[in-house]
């Protein structure tokens, strides 16, 4: 005779799943949302703002895409 033992509900697979894409979509909405938002900011800033940080405009896209993907 044999007993089956340790028997878990696919539904706690499923549920994890489903959690860990939530999550991962949640992280990337988030890390959008800061690279948006840098953008934002360093385009406001005019070409004088810009040099006395040592940004030149060519280079916003980058550092909007650091700040937001990198860490």
């Amino acid at each position: 005779m044999a007993y089956a033992s340790g028997i878990r509900g696919s539904d706690s697979g499923l549920i994890e799943r489903v959690a860990s894409v939530t999550g991962s979509l949640r992280d990337g909405w988030r890390r959008f949302r800061v690279y948006r938002q840098t953008l934002r900011e360093l385009n406001a800033l005019g070409d004088r703002e810009l040099a006395d940080l040592g940004i030149h405009r060519s280079n916003i896209g980058a550092i909007a895409t650091e700040a937001a993907y990198s860490a």
